[in-house]
């Protein structure tokens, strides 16, 4: 504990990472207290069957992932995902558009041209969520006198405006904080979301099992212990890497070149990290919705029943084979082989027994390829747990999403890409990282 006490202090001590800190802090703080504003025109009081119906189902990932915004007509209500699924299609279009190619090897400035296209994009799905949402309000169970301006033109259109400009303000609040702040400032609003939401299920969890009398303290127990072991399992999976042996040719006096010392390649094992889950978790809202337009039909019905829930069968399936699909997609547009072929070739460095160059590239992506099938399992089998405990322990649905899923993913993995941030400043002005105590480091 004292060593825990010692890392804080010294964690408060750099100006830097301070400053950092707290302006993660209060634009995270931001964004909760937005999530916490109504509409104009709706009256909140009225909003208790809106609340009941975003409980469960795709509705209530949905309204996790906007940390409760969703069900409370918020103008955060919805959240950050239009910005998810506009960065989805500009790296799916990448690989068709020559224009998008290019931007890639622009670098710096093609980046940015590149995320000033997905902001666009962002507001163009605003625009299409934004009046689906509030009409939608009706048949989720608001009734009419909640709408004190009455639903028209007058309510609608200023609504729709909010609505957007709420979802383009979380998305700059993102970006400042990966730029300013510590962490991915995306990862971070979403993290924040569904922790807003554990307290809230894990009671009404206890309250369930004490009041139906199924297990009670014990079965409480074993719950928190269970997601103890996926929480450990989800942090191996993130931090597991392939180590790949490196020799570095070094020059010496005479002119002559000898073998250095041997160093190391790390592929991680889970290399695109929570991506492909929030790829996968935005692309699910589609099957449902495609259910519903078509819902005259009885392919329509069936869509509707099945992919409407996120613990039935057939919903799981196709969100573990989008969750692999992803795996593989954004490990090979994040992972260039080829180019740190290319890096090591330049800086004198080899694999034993691989040519340099284009044979260096072939076995790395060879080695990425086999050690991201076993990692996409073992991320598709942790996403489909909810399903399984829902479904064999009869853990409550909203409890149930933080086993494994989208939710612990998120929240582990951001947890530890914030860590890893604050333990680089740590490491950099001579003190131990988080992992280690919190005594200054003596420099030779």
């Amino acid at each position: 504990m004292k060593s825990f006490l010692e890392t804080l202090s010294n964690i408060w001590k750099i100006d830097e990472l301070r400053q950092r800190i707290l302006l993660t802090l209060g634009m995270l703080l931001v964004y909760r207290f937005g999530a916490q504003v109504a509409l104009p025109g709706i009256d909140t009081a009225q909003l208790n069957a809106l609340t009941s119906n975003t409980e469960q189902g795709i509705l209530g990932i949905l309204n996790a992932f906007t940390g409760g915004a969703f069900a409370k007509a918020s103008v955060f209500a919805l959240g950050i995902m239009p910005y998810i699924s506009a960065s989805i299609v500009v790296q799916l279009m990448s690989i068709a558009i020559p224009y998008l190619q290019k931007l890639d090897k622009e670098g710096e400035s093609g980046r940015k041209t590149k995320n000033q296209i997905t902001r666009w994009l962002t507001i163009a799905i605003c625009v299409v969520q934004a009046p689906t949402y509030l009409l939608g309000l009706s048949q989720l169970g608001v009734p009419d006198s909640a709408f004190v301006m009455g639903k028209g033109l007058d309510f609608i259109i200023p609504s729709v405006i909010i609505l957007v400009t709420g979802t383009i303000f979380a998305m700059w609040l993102g970006e400042k904080i990966t730029d300013r702040g510590i962490g991915n400032g995306i990862s971070l609003l979403i993290m924040v979301g569904i922790i807003a939401t554990m307290p809230q299920s894990f009671v009404q969890e206890a309250i369930t099992r004490y009041s139906n009398n199924t297990g009670g303290l014990m079965m409480i127990l074993f719950e928190i212990i269970l997601w103890f072991v996926v929480i450990l399992a989800s942090v191996l999976l993130t931090m597991a890497i392939r180590q790949i042996p490196v020799q570095y040719a070094r020059r010496t006096a005479s002119g002559s070149y000898e073998k250095s010392s041997r160093q190391y390649i790390p592929l991680k094992l889970n290399a695109s990290g929570v991506m492909p889950i929030i790829f996968a978790q935005a692309i699910m809202f589609a099957p449902a919705l495609i259910g519903r337009t078509f819902d005259d039909t009885a392919v329509g019905q069936w869509m509707s029943v099945q992919f409407q829930d996120p613990f039935g069968l057939y919903y799981n399936i196709l969100f573990a084979l989008l969750i692999i699909i992803f795996t593989y997609f954004y490990t090979a547009i994040t992972v260039p082989t080829n180019k740190m072929a290319d890096d090591l070739k330049r800086s004198g460095g080899f694999i034993p027994g691989i040519r340099p160059g284009k044979e260096t590239g072939d076995y790395l992506d060879k080695i990425m390829s086999l050690i991201t099938f076993p990692g996409s399992l073992f991320l598709a089998a942790l996403a489909v747990l909810p399903a399984l405990v829902n479904k064999i322990m009869g853990v409550q649905g909203g409890w149930a999403l933080f086993y494994g899923g989208t939710s612990l993913l998120i929240m582990v993995g951001v947890a530890i890409d914030t860590m890893q941030q604050v333990n680089s400043y740590l490491l950099n002005r001579h003190y131990d990282g988080l992992m280690k105590t919190g005594k200054n480091r003596k420099v030779a």
